[in-house]
C-alpha cells in the first residue's frame, strides 16, 4: 500500500504554497483587521478562479470530482499560511451538509452555485457557545416558516445560504435558507479572532427548505459534522505547522547571552515536543481523509480521532509559539497572536477535545456492543 501523495497532489499542493505564500500573508491578515471586512475577496475570487471550491464534488454537481484526500491537501495549506475567507464554513460545512442530506434537485441547484462562487453558504446549527448537542436546539419551522437565533454562524454576515438545524413537525430537522430574505437580522458576534467573523443570525418567519427526510435532522447534522470536522482537522493541523515552523525560525535567528535560544536545552524540548504532536494529529488525520474517501463505516471513528489530535496539537503549538517568542509573542505587531486567536475559535466552533473524545468513547463502545 502507497501512502505517499501522488504527482497530482504534489502538484496541487506546490500550486497552493505559491498562491497563499503571496496572497494570504500575515500582513495582509492585519491590514484585514484593520479594515474590519467581511473577508478577503481578492483571495476568495483567485480560489474561484482555480477551481478549489469544487475540489471533491462530483462533476455531475459543477465539481472537479477530485478526492477528499486533493482537498485535505488544500486544507491543511489554508490552515498554514492563515487564509481568511469563508472557505471553511461553505465549503466544509454548507456543501458536505447538502452532500450529505440534500436531494438530487437540492444537489443539482446548490452545489453548482456554491462552487463557481455565485453563493457563500454557512451552517447555522447551534444556539449556545460551549454547547454542541441538540437539545440546545430551540429554532423551530411551523408551515415552512423558520423562527429562532442562531449563534455563533462562521462567516455569517456575508454568507448567502444557511443550512439551519430546527425543530420540525417530526423532530429535529435540517432545512436550507435564503439568508438575503426579509425577516433574517444579522449582527457581529464580538470574538477574539477578529479576521474569520462570527454573527448572530435570528429569524423571524422566514421561509426554509426541508434539507433531507423531516424529522432525521440528529442523525444527518451528526454525519454532517464528523465530514465537516475531518476537513477542519486539516486547516488545524496547518496552523499547528506554521506554529512550529515560526518557533524553530525564531529559535535559530534570536540569541541571548551570546547564543542560539534554540541551542538552549530547554527549547529543544519544547520544539521536540510540538513536533511530536503535530506529527501524530498527521496521522489521525490521514486516517480521517481515507474514511472520506474510502469507508464510510469509519468515518464517525475518524472524525473523533482526526479531531482529538489537530486540536490538541493546535494548541500546544500555538501556545508554545508564543511562548518561545517571549515577550514580542504576546504583542499585537507580532505574529504569534494571530494563530493562537485562530486555534481558539477552531476549537470553539466544533467543540473542544473533551466533546470529541465523548464522541469517540460512544463510537468505539457501539462497535465493540455489535
Amino acid at each position: 500500500m502507497n501512502f505517499l501523495f501522488d504527482d497530482d497532489q504534489n502538484m496541487l499542493r506546490d500550486a497552493a504554497k505559491k498562491l497563499l505564500r503571496d496572497k494570504a500573508t500575515f500582513e495582509s491578515a492585519h491590514q484585514h483587521m484593520d479594515r474590519e471586512s467581511d473577508y478577503d475577496k481578492d483571495l476568495w475570487k483567485l480560489m474561484i478562479d482555480n477551481g478549489w471550491l469544487g475540489i471533491a464534488v462530483p462533476e455531475e454537481y459543477g465539481g472537479s470530482g477530485m478526492t477528499y484526500l486533493d482537498l485535505a491537501v488544500v486544507a491543511e495549506e489554508l490552515g498554514y499560511y492563515y487564509a481568511h475567507t469563508p472557505f471553511s464554513a461553505s465549503i466544509f460545512g454548507a456543501v458536505e451538509a447538502i452532500m450529505t442530506a440534500g436531494t438530487e434537485k437540492q444537489k443539482h441547484e446548490y452545489l453548482p452555485k456554491l462552487v463557481n462562487g455565485d453563493l457563500i453558504g454557512t451552517l447555522a446549527l447551534y444556539e449556545k457557545a460551549g454547547r454542541y448537542d441538540v437539545a440546545g436546539i430551540s429554532a423551530e419551522v411551523k408551515n415552512g416558516k423558520l423562527n429562532g437565533t442562531k449563534l455563533p454562524v462562521s462567516d455569517g454576515l456575508c454568507a448567502d445560504v444557511a443550512v439551519v438545524a430546527a425543530k420540525g413537525t417530526k423532530g429535529l430537522s435540517l432545512y436550507l435558507v435564503d439568508l438575503k430574505q426579509s425577516g433574517v437580522s444579522r449582527s457581529l458576534l464580538k470574538t477574539m479572532e477578529v479576521t474569520r467573523k462570527q454573527a448572530t443570525i435570528n429569524f423571524e418567519n422566514v421561509d426554509a427548505i426541508l434539507l433531507g427526510a423531516e424529522g432525521e435532522g440528529e442523525s444527518l447534522l451528526e454525519a454532517s459534522i464528523n465530514r465537516t470536522a475531518i476537513l477542519v482537522a486539516f486547516e488545524q493541523l496547518g496552523g499547528a505547522q506554521r506554529s512550529l515552523d515560526m518557533a524553530r525560525d525564531y529559535a535559530i535567528e534570536r540569541y541571548a547571552f551570546g547564543r542560539q535560544i534554540g541551542s538552549y536545552q530547554a527549547i529543544k524540548h519544547r520544539l521536540a515536543d510540538m513536533y511530536v504532536k503535530v506529527e501524530m494529529a498527521r496521522s489521525n488525520c490521514f486516517f480521517g481523509a481515507w474514511a472520506l474517501t474510502s469507508s464510510a463505516d469509519d468515518i464517525a471513528e475518524a472524525a473523533a480521532v482526526s479531531r482529538i489530535g489537530a486540536v490538541d496539537a493546535f494548541a500546544y503549538a500555538a501556545q508554545e509559539n508564543v511562548q518561545i517568542h517571549g515577550g514580542i509573542g504576546f504583542t499585537w505587531e507580532a505574529d504569534p497572536h494571530l494563530l493562537l486567536k485562530r486555534m481558539k475559535l477552531q476549537e470553539a466552533l466544533l467543540g473542544g477535545g473533551g466533546v470529541w473524545k465523548e464522541k469517540l468513547y460512544k463510537v468505539l463502545s457501539s462497535k465493540q456492543a455489535a
